[in-house]
């Protein structure tokens, strides 16, 4: 297991709860996270699993009301003014003025926080905005809009980069110019923690990954090892052996049950069944089979992080507000 002084962010049975009119709600349920120094490291999980919470306990916006917390080794909130230097995070959508450049705005914010004039130049740079530098606020796209966001965070020349749902309202065109902005801090050496819980877009840019629901940590590791971990998936349709279209519904809906009932994990895809971690695509037809359902297609499926998260979260109920973690899959991947 990693030191804290290994790591750039690192948590140790982390809990917060909060009051409720139904008494209290546990938002982070004893988390342990580590997130490595230099990369891309993506805290994923479904709307409400406790990510902007962690990240604002991690920025002392929230009291933890138990566990630990590093950044670079040195432990927070007790220690953050020696180490907030190092840090720069986007938890809100900060506010420009509308009608001034964006680096007329950079360097307002420069002689507010005290970063040197010559910064503002080279973070605009460092954002692919140098073009657009003399352009007013107003006149930018959302995908400008937000790397100019991520602009602002570089004045301090941070190692650490923090980002709470970046690509939240971009279309696809700004959710590939922030993507690439992220991956170009951390080849450049930063570390970049960006939470979201858009699973497939943060596989296309993430070197190491968390997942969590309801709190609970689920799985980490390098995006490889998790994706690998999830075996082989296929995708089958089924039949049964008279062939009557009328019935091809009702044959799906047999031969899912039939194989949940062998132990394999299955969810509908359209007219197809996807089943997860087969270890031999010839068990399935072999299954099916011994039941009079007839395997009309068989495809490998494609393992993302999206599959992974659901084959993780597929006891604890839909969105993955899982009660507790899977035990036998948390320690997989270390």
């Amino acid at each position: 297991m990693a030191a804290a002084g290994d790591l750039a962010v690192r948590t140790r049975g982390l809990r917060k709860s909060y009051r409720s009119v139904k008494g209290r709600s546990v938002g982070v349920e004893h988390l342990d996270l580590d997130v490595p120094a230099g990369g891309v490291h993506g805290f994923l999980g479904p709307n409400g699993s406790g990510k902007t919470t962690t990240i604002r306990m991690l920025l002392g916006l929230v009291r933890a009301d138990e566990g630990t917390m590093h950044l670079f080794g040195q432990e927070v909130p007790r220690h953050l003014p020696q180490v907030v230097g190092r840090v720069g995070a986007i938890v809100e959508h900060p506010k420009f003025f509308p009608t001034f450049s964006a680096r007329r705005n950079l360097e307002l914010l420069a002689g507010a926080i005290g970063a040197p004039a010559g910064r503002v130049d080279a973070v605009l740079a460092e954002v692919g905005l140098e073009d657009r530098a003399g352009d007013r606020y107003k006149t930018y796209s959302l995908g400008m809009k937000q790397r100019l966001a991520i602009g602002a965070t570089l004045l301090k020349d941070p190692d650490l980069l923090i980002f709470d749902e970046p690509t939240n309202g971009l279309d696809p065109a700004g959710i590939r110019e922030v993507r690439e902005t992220m991956r170009g801090l951390a080849d450049r050496g930063r570390t970049v923690l960006v939470s979201s819980h858009i699973l497939a877009e943060v596989q296309q840019v993430a070197d190491t990954v968390s997942i969590i629901a309801r709190g609970r940590l689920l799985a980490s590791g390098s995006v490889a090892d998790l994706v690998g971990s999830g075996g082989r998936s296929v995708r089958v349709g089924v039949s049964d052996p008279g062939g009557d279209a009328a019935r091809e519904g009702g044959a799906r809906d047999r031969a899912a049950r039939v194989l949940e009932a062998a132990g394999h994990r299955v969810r509908p895809e359209g007219n197809l069944l996807h089943v997860d971690a087969v270890p031999d695509p010839s068990v399935v037809t072999r299954i099916l089979a011994a039941h009079d359902l007839w395997v009309d297609e068989l495809q490998p499926a494609a393992v993302d992080l999206e599959s992974v998260f659901l084959e993780l979260t597929a006891d604890h109920g839909p969105g993955g507000t899982s009660a507790g973690p899977r035990t036998d899959v948390e320690t997989v991947v270390a």
